[in-house]
């Protein structure tokens, strides 16, 4: 990523943490929608889960100038998410909705860039 890159998704996502609940409730709205089955593997509370989701992605963005500080984390999170049987397909599905999510949360200012620099994230 590029430190242009790294700005706009950083400043973007300051935007959407105000709204964070309504995120995590629109991005499995979304999920569910474009595969609902998914929906199986979430057999705890989705509120919470939208909580530690929207956790995550702060902890990451926050941190994108300095990846090698959460590298770990993310290594562990997707060593768990194997057992989940989750599938790399799956990362296709989680990566448009949560696009999408970002496109509805931010409106206007998602603009083509803030989009590409999203998706290079």
């Amino acid at each position: 990523m590029t430190p242009l890159q790294i700005t706009l998704v950083q400043t973007s996502w300051q935007k959407v943490v105000p709204i964070k609940e309504k995120a995590a409730e629109l991005f499995y709205g979304k999920l569910f929608e474009m595969d609902p089955s998914l929906k199986p593997m979430f057999k705890g509370d989705i509120v919470e889960q939208g909580r530690k989701l929207m956790a995550m992605i702060n902890t990451v963005v926050m941190k994108l100038d300095q990846l090698g500080d959460i590298v770990p984390a993310v290594q562990d999170l997707g060593k768990r998410h194997v057992a989940y049987d989750v599938k790399d397909k799956d990362y296709d599905t989680v990566a448009g909705a949560l696009l999408w999510t970002l496109g509805a949360g931010l409106g206007d200012a998602f603009t083509d860039e803030v989009e590409q620099a999203w998706t290079t994230a």
